[in-house]
């Protein structure tokens, strides 16, 4: 939610400032003017003692509501402003200023399907391609994204992005979205369109190199990591997603320098340490991959590989005990992954425990058998569509007299 917030004031977004509201009677008071002058100075406590006092006096005053929750969001203690600026909207329903000071606050308070309820109906009552309807475009668009809902925060985001066109920041997120709801083709349209406001921008490198990456473009991804390295050789993650692409090729050696670099960056950098080390283990270095394993496990205890690696390397230098532990715990966290079981498997044989041996061989033989039957399907349904395609070409006589 931090990196949300951050990105939203980026992106230029700030808080309106509440709206001295006309419904305050007219026989308006010293007081009042002193509430004002104290919270002009940025004297939040006694402003909000004033605030309060008048309170007192104007039970049904939507104003001192209105202020007391500005001061609350101020000091970012949004849950109190929001339920001042809920009951300051009971009172003055009509205040468009302050639903969106509302919208704003439940935006900064994590409350995203929330703020959009608030923000939907603002932008509708706004003239298309005013500041302020472009600024709630903009918060709508990051509300769906805060929410993982990637697609409709691109809807959005595009519609921002289209009027301003040269914002960096709202391109890079528009790319995230499209990435992360696997419109890949759009990752690379806007890849290009930041290149056109910044040439050596190593995020968007990086971005377009994913993108390559899923549509199965393993030298334009490649090409584009690289780029991503060159134009900033300390961008976090432009080693790591290098090493690891070059990782999933099976190029160790290449895949190990970058590892190295990234660390080089970020000496805890948990999945460079585990992917120098599972590579270490693929080129037979062993004895270098043990200290980088238990590193990284300790550093991040969520990486199922870490379990897998410790428990081969345990497995291989007789700590049987050792190796137990870490492949039930790959188990747990990669039940679908045959080589764990083949390998308790193998574990369970060779400390005499025949039934729990077979338990895993079983387990291992149901996995491989799950994967075959996939791929057949999946060629068999692709050589289905292959021969209705076929069937819908008109055949040509062999003599067109005929």
């Amino acid at each position: 939610m931090k990196r949300l917030t951050q990105l939203a004031v980026v992106l230029g977004i700030s808080a309106a400032s509440a709206a001295c509201f006309a419904q305050v009677q007219p026989a308006v008071n010293t007081m009042r003017q002193t509430a004002l002058s104290l919270e002009q100075q940025g004297k939040t406590e006694e402003s909000e003692t004033a605030w309060r006092a008048i309170l007192k006096s104007h039970p049904g005053d939507p104003e001192p509501y209105a202020h007391l929750g500005l001061l609350e969001a101020r000091q970012e203690h949004y849950t109190q402003a929001i339920g001042f600026y809920r009951k300051a909207l009971s009172l003055g329903p009509h205040l468009a200023s302050l639903r969106m000071n509302l919208g704003l606050a439940l935006f900064k308070n994590g409350q995203l399907k929330d703020a959009i309820d608030v923000f939907a109906p603002l932008r509708k009552s706004e003239p298309a391609g005013s500041p302020t309807a472009q600024r709630l475009t903009i918060l709508i668009g990051m509300s769906h994204y805060g929410l993982a809902q990637y697609a409709q925060a691109a809807v959005d985001l595009k519609a921002a992005t289209d009027r301003d066109p040269k914002n960096l920041s709202l391109l890079l997120v528009l790319a995230h979205s499209y990435l992360w709801s696997k419109q890949f083709k759009y990752v690379l349209d806007v890849y290009h369109q930041i290149l056109t406001i910044n040439p050596d921008s190593a995020e968007a490198d990086m971005l377009a190199g994913e993108a390559l990456d899923q549509m199965k473009d393993n030298t334009g991804a490649r090409e584009m990591f690289r780029n991503a390295v060159k134009a900033n050789p300390k961008e976090p993650n432009a080693h790591f997603g290098l090493g690891y692409l070059l990782w999933t090729q099976k190029l160790y050696p290449e895949a190990a320098t970058e590892f190295q670099a990234e660390l080089a960056n970020d000496p805890n950098h948990a999945q460079s340490m585990l992917y120098l080390a599972d590579a270490d283990m693929q080129l037979n270095q062993t004895a270098a991959a043990l200290p980088l394993l238990k590193r990284a496990q300790t550093l991040d205890s969520t990486l199922p590989l870490t379990y897998l690696d410790l428990g081969i390397v345990y497995s291989e230098t007789g700590r049987n005990d050792d190796a137990l532990h870490q492949l039930t715990k790959a188990a747990k966290l990669m039940p679908n992954d045959v080589d764990v079981h083949w390998r308790l498997a193998r574990l369970y044989l060779a400390t005499g425990k025949k039934e729990e041996a077979k338990l895993e061989f079983d387990n291992a033989r149901r996995l491989n058998r799950e994967a075959d039957e996939a791929l057949y399907k999946k060629i068999a349904n692709g050589s289905a569509r292959h021969a209705q395609a076929t069937d819908a070409i008109p055949s040509t006589p062999a003599n067109p007299e005929q």
